[in-house]
């Protein structure tokens, strides 16, 4: 490599700077490879962006521009690009230089925002490539970098993941907030504070006997420690707003057949996404579709209706149907309103009866401690088109009788109800989910809950072990503050970070 770097140098007369660039390259064990990629989206666009990371992105810039030194670092140069090898003009676009560690990896970057053509952007992905040390990235490959050089901890890389996907306002919201650093912070701080009660009980340990410590700090870490398990066990209690707006806001619509499901679905999906057909039990399995409702993403279920059957089919559709509800975050039961309407009308306290003991079936399900536990809904009486207003105020009444605030008519031939029914699912969707931008950061991962629950069983334990052996107590604490290093990644990080990065594309 030695024997190439100088033959380069002579060749294409390169300044001191370039020579200095090469020297460090040479060190490949050491300083390892520097990565490539496209950073920008694939396909057609104005401008593609094209980034290197590590010890040879400078010696790129200057091979790509033929420029004898580099420029200056954070300002935007326009300047020529050419193949490295041939001389052939590939582009004109600008580069800008990043030296490490004032970097978004901590490394020497480049960065080349070339016209977004794909034989401009091949070109110049090619050239980098036949340059020595230099390889493609692999995916989340600069993300990675970055948590490594101690430029982002684990939960900002988790934040900057989610934005990428991020498809609604709300999962905007709430993944630059936890990317800006506020969830790691505030694990940081709880992380610190164990620290400084650990130390407290450790020096008591160590040298009560020499009276040296002050009396009662046992006694004020009990006080802390109960502190933070409150503060931890608050945050816990979040009804997992932050993971249903990560991964959308589980949404079933359910009742009995020809209700007019499939009919809601295709509306709010503004596609026919589901066969509509006046056969009774025509949606036999469950038809998704993924939406963004007033900024809030959500996950539609269509399921087949439910009703006594001895058709094979149709039953493992409705053994399905109850499966996804008992996975739903919000019922809409979608009932016939002129059905209901008919039974009204011979039978008004049991039709009542009839109503409740549906809406019950689907807005219950199993909880952890086996107990019933409650779900929102909202009543949808579809096909009100059929019935003469006095009818309708008729249900009315009925839904106001039994305090079904969360009732709506509506129509979906006509239109009719449909403002106030989505205006009603919009206001189920904020109170699930709140603001991403108020309050404490929401919880977003599983992992972070699992940590959380075991730095919680770690603290009681503390309380158990307080008085009978203090160097369990302490060891009690030490795991606590463990479990919050491996949110953060401060701790055993490596054993999930290829988990985290195979979602990130490659360039990021």
């Amino acid at each position: 490599m030695w024997v190439h770097a100088l033959s380069i140098g002579r060749d294409l007369s390169l300044s001191r700077a370039l020579w200095r660039i090469f020297q460090r390259t040479c060190c490949l064990d050491r300083h390892g490879h520097t990565i490539f990629a496209l950073s920008s989206g694939h396909g057609k666009c104005g401008v593609a962006v094209i980034r290197t990371s590590g010890p040879a992105s400078g010696a790129a810039l200057l091979r790509l521009t033929r420029r004898k030194e580099l420029p200056q670092p954070r300002c935007i140069t326009l300047s020529k690009i050419t193949d490295p090898i041939s001389g052939e003009p590939l582009d004109r676009g600008l580069v800008l230089w990043f030296p490490g560690p004032r970097s978004f990896t901590g490394e020497d970057c480049t960065e080349f925002h070339v016209h977004g053509g794909s034989a401009v952007t091949t070109g110049v992905l090619q050239a980098l490539g036949r340059l020595p040390g230099l390889r493609l990235a692999e995916a989340g490959e600069f993300t990675k970098r970055a948590f490594q050089n101690k430029k982002l901890d684990l939960t900002e890389v988790e934040g900057l993941g989610d934005l990428i996907h991020a498809e609604t306002e709300a999962q905007r919201r709430q993944a630059l907030r936890q990317m800006a650093g506020e969830l790691g912070q505030l694990y940081s701080s709880w992380s610190q504070n164990l620290l400084r009660m650990l130390a407290h009980v450790e020096a008591y340990i160590d040298f009560s006997e020499d009276e040296n410590v002050e009396e009662g700090v046992l006694s004020q870490v009990d006080v802390a420690v109960k502190l933070l398990q409150n503060e931890v066990t608050l945050h816990l209690q979040d009804s997992r707003r932050g993971e249903r707006l990560r991964s959308g806001i589980q949404v079933v619509l359910a009742g009995p057949t020809n209700a007019g499901k499939s009919s809601l679905l295709n509306i709010l999906c503004q596609r026919p996404a589901a066969i509509v057909s006046p056969v009774a039990g025509t949606t036999r399995d469950v038809v998704e579709a993924a939406l963004n409702i007033g900024g809030y993403p959500v996950v539609l279920s269509d399921t087949a209706g439910l009703r006594e059957t001895e058709d094979s089919i149709e039953q493992e559709g409705m053994r399905r149907a109850w499966e996804r509800l008992d996975q739903a975050d919000l019922v809409v039961a979608v009932m016939d309103s002129a059905e209901l309407s008919r039974v009204l009308s011979s039978s008004e306290g049991g039709s009542r009866n009839v109503l409740q003991g549906c809406l019950k079936n689907m807005s219950t399900l199993p909880s952890d401690n086996g107990m019933l536990q409650t779900r929102p809904y909202i009543l949808a009486l579809n096909k009100v088109d059929l019935l003469e207003p006095a009818a309708q105020e008729r249900l009315v009444v009925a839904c106001r009788e039994m305090e079904l605030i969360q009732a709506c008519l509506l129509s979906c031939r006509t239109g009719e109800g449909l403002e106030g029914f989505l205006n009603l699912l919009k206001e189920n969707l904020e109170k699930m989910c709140g603001n991403p931008l108020v309050g404490t950061p929401s919880l977003t991962q599983t992992r972070h809950r699992l940590h959380l629950a075991s730095c919680l069983e770690a603290m009681t334990k503390y309380h158990h072990y307080r008085d009978q052996d203090l160097v369990l107590a302490a060891e009690a604490l030490r795991t606590a503050q463990r479990h919050l290093g491996k949110i953060t990644g401060k701790v055993g990080a490596e054993e999930i970070l290829d988990i985290i990065f195979q979602d990130f594309c490659i360039g990021k």
